[in-house]
């Protein structure tokens, strides 16, 4: 069995992000598995891309949650390809790969990264694994860009868009840094009013205890303490440009000090 563990490249609808050095080369290995008739094994965190990378080797082949274990089964029946995403959720993972050994079905598979099983590593004879954002600085300012484009149309805007005191949120790679990007361009025009609609509908459903004023403050001080360092740059100025004494604002970022 041939195992080959390769730093691949995010993808993002269809397209390959190669900013880094290890990204482009990893295009290259890709392209050449298109065409090759072997089964792969794409492991990698959520939101790295693996079953864009998986659709990217299979274009026309089905794609199936290996939870759905009854309609996978029906789908094996009648395909000579297919991508299954998920691997680790399959409620019976040997018959499944039995099916696809015995009737030589072609399988792009993806599993998260610590995923192993004896029967899984007889059948996938190349294993890919995609690191994550935190590992390629390079492909996260692509994607950012990128994202910026994606929300332009999105919301048909021609403006001008800069993100501010931008840090990244690479939690769940593409999928957080998307929503992040897309959350910062549909807030840059927001109004007040629009705001407080915003805090209205997260409060709704939360409200309820008899001391909500306080368990709730916090969304308030919080990015007002925040704006006023990055504006101000020190507790002093804060403080004469908010009315507070020091000692007033020292408790109020040690009472939020896990949120600061």
């Amino acid at each position: 069995m041939i195992v080959v563990v390769l730093v691949v490249a995010l993808v993002v609808d269809a397209s390959y992000v190669t900013a880094s050095a290890s990204s482009a080369q990893a295009f290259k290995t890709a392209t050449l598995l298109k065409t090759l008739n072997v089964n792969a094994l794409i492991t990698g965190e959520v939101g790295v891309g693996k079953k864009s990378l998986a659709r990217y080797i299979l274009p026309d082949a089905p794609m199936l949650d290996a939870s759905n274990y009854d309609e996978l089964l029906t789908t094996l029946s009648s395909v000579n390809k297919v991508i299954i995403t998920n691997l680790e959720n399959s409620p019976n993972i040997k018959k499944i790969l039995d099916i696809i050994y015995n009737n030589n079905i072609r399988v792009i598979a993806t599993a998260k990264s610590s995923y192993y099983n004896e029967f899984a590593d007889k059948l996938f004879s190349v294993k890919f694994d995609i690191p994550s954002l935190r590992e390629r600085p390079e492909d996260v300012e692509e994607l950012v860009q990128k994202f910026i484009k994606e929300a332009s149309l999105l919301f048909c805007s021609k403006e001008e868009f800069k993100i501010k005191n931008f840090k990244p949120d690479l939690s769940q790679n593409s999928n957080s840094l998307r929503r992040q990007v897309m959350i910062h361009y549909l807030l840059q025009d927001i109004n007040e009013n629009e705001l407080i609609d915003i805090f209205q509908n997260y409060l709704a459903d939360k409200l309820g205890s008899n001391s909500d004023y306080k368990n709730f403050l916090y969304l308030y001080e919080v990015p007002l303490i925040k704006a006023g360092f990055n504006k101000f740059k020190s507790q002093l100025q804060l403080s004469d440009r908010l009315g507070l004494n020091r000692n007033t604002l020292r408790k109020k970022i040690a009472d939020n000090s896990k949120y600061l």
